[in-house]
């Protein structure tokens, strides 16, 4: 019979954490406080991997910028994770479908009800790595870095040319596992190979990190305000007149005129007032500066401007 592996040769992700061998004699008060002891060891451990997020970043901006798509690909906690970062991309930044697509081992049943085999299968990861193609951005996610159905995926992916990342929380990976390794080494577990835990937020905040400084460099936002939200809603619609009103000092009432006179176009309805363009000249910036509020004001010359407001 073989011998079970000695927990060194386990990633770390997966082994004991001696702190925590007496978790089921706690009271609720302290199971809790060490829980969240452990989880402010997570912000250092991804902090340390902000160098390498930074190169990811840029990379995917000159793809995104070229034309290219975003493909996570995960399993498990992490899988739901990137599922949980490309959907709120769309509403959040008014992405198109397509630009960041999530590919969760299992698929869509896999969100809602755990199917843990699915995760073994190289073939299936390297099966939906299919539609990628030279200029694309594959990022596995992989807690303890050695998902099958992520490697599958990035092998495939790396095949059609497509620039490949790994995101985990184990610093043993290979190097050749992908072009760009981002490790957040979070250690062991305080429930022992619990990886929704320590290594999940640290996913997440690396996730939120990533994509939301991808589309600040793109352009999707002016100043620190989400000026590409979609108001599909009226919390949104209410905001996007905050947004307008605290952008360009008017009255809360006049920006609900100007972003009305804009169809809802609030980007337009900014570009238009700080511009003192009209909306015509506004949108026409707009759509030479690829939708970036910063780069169309810069491109309206002072005799482009005027006062006129359609």
């Amino acid at each position: 019979m073989t011998s079970p592996r000695p927990a060194v040769d386990l990633p770390s992700t997966e082994r004991r954490r001696p702190a925590t061998g007496h978790l089921d004699e706690l009271s609720t008060l302290e199971l809790l406080h060490v829980f969240n002891d452990a989880d402010a060891e997570v912000t250092s451990a991804v902090r340390a991997a902000l160098p390498s997020l930074s190169i990811l970043v840029e990379q995917t901006v000159a793809a995104l910028d070229a034309g290219g798509s975003v493909h996570y690909f995960g399993a498990g906690t992490s899988g739901r994770l990137a599922v949980l970062d490309a959907a709120e991309l769309l509403p959040t930044f008014n992405l198109d479908p397509g630009v960041f697509v999530a590919h969760l081992a299992g698929g869509d049943e896999a969100m809602r009800r755990a199917i843990e085999g699915s995760e073994d299968s190289e073939a299936a990861g390297a099966a939906e790595a299919h539609q990628l193609d030279q200029g694309d951005v594959a990022i596995g996610i992989a807690a303890s870095g050695t998902t099958p159905y992520v490697h599958g995926a990035l092998e495939a992916a790396r095949d059609r040319g497509a620039r490949t990342a790994l995101i985990t929380s184990n610093p043993a990976v290979p190097a050749e596992s992908a072009d760009i390794i981002v490790v957040a080494d979070t250690g062991a577990e305080v429930l022992t190979g619990s990886t929704r835990l320590k290594a999940g937020t640290a996913t997440k905040l690396l996730l939120n990190s990533f994509s939301t400084a991808v589309m600040v460099q793109r352009g999707y936002v002016w100043s620190n305000l989400m000026v590409s939200v979609v108001a599909t809603n009226h919390k949104l619609r209410e905001r996007s007149v905050r947004i307008l009103a605290e952008a360009t000092e008017i009255p809360l009432e006049t920006a609900r005129e100007r972003l009305m006179a804009a169809d809802g176009d609030l980007k337009a309805a900014l570009v238009s007032e700080l511009g003192s363009v009209s909306l015509e000249r506004a949108r026409g910036a707009l759509r030479s500066a690829s939708g970036a509020v910063r780069r169309a004001l810069a491109s309206l010359p002072p005799s482009d401007t005027d006062s006129s407001h359609d």
